[in-house]
């Protein structure tokens, strides 16, 4: 009886390593996803400052 509990367990933290694994994998692609849309927010702001000729995020400058 004890063998196949072993088995079991052994199992289910192979399954709980794999859902790690997937979830680690999508927590790094969310952060790349991230860094890209703050680089394409940025980029948007500072053409908007330079159409309208005002200073959006109150840093004191356009652009």
């Amino acid at each position: 009886m004890g063998f196949f509990w072993d088995l079991i367990q052994q199992t289910a933290i192979q399954e709980q390593l794999e859902k790690s694994e997937k979830l680690e994998d999508r927590v790094t692609n969310l952060e790349k996803e991230l860094l890209e849309t703050k680089s394409i927010l940025r980029k948007t702001l500072v053409a908007l400052e330079k159409h309208l000729g005002k200073d959006i995020d109150d840093n004191k400058k356009i652009g």
